[in-house]
């Protein structure tokens, strides 16, 4: 089963919602920082793990300042956490899409 959590980080005020794998490592993270909630992380396993091995130091360079890095290390205690509670998927996958969303739309308007 796939657990989504979202956890909160006083010290950088950043809300963080992954997806985990059985093992608790991340698939997918979500970084919300501040009081409006920006959007500044909406990493993807796959994606991260394509550009490191199928293209070079400059793709996973831009992919990192487009979309950030996801958590290193197993999250499997999660619960143990203080500030950490599970969410729904439905929760996650609105949160991911306008993450996702809004990270295309900035990066595009930073590079016109």
């Amino acid at each position: 089963m796939t657990p989504w959590i979202r956890a909160y980080d006083d010290d950088s005020d950043t809300w963080s919602y992954l997806e985990l794998d059985a093992n608790g490592w991340a698939l997918r993270q979500v970084d919300l920082q501040g009081p409006q909630r920006r959007p500044v992380a909406a990493a993807r396993l796959t994606e991260a793990i394509e550009a490191r091995d199928h293209a070079d130091l400059a793709a996973m360079t831009a992919y990192e300042r487009k979309y950030g890095v996801l958590a290193e290390g197993s999250l499997h205690r999660w619960q143990e956490a203080d500030g950490t509670a599970e969410i729904t998927q439905h929760e996650f996958e609105s949160t991911w899409a306008a993450a996702r969303e809004a990270l295309d739309v900035n990066r595009t308007e930073e590079t016109s």
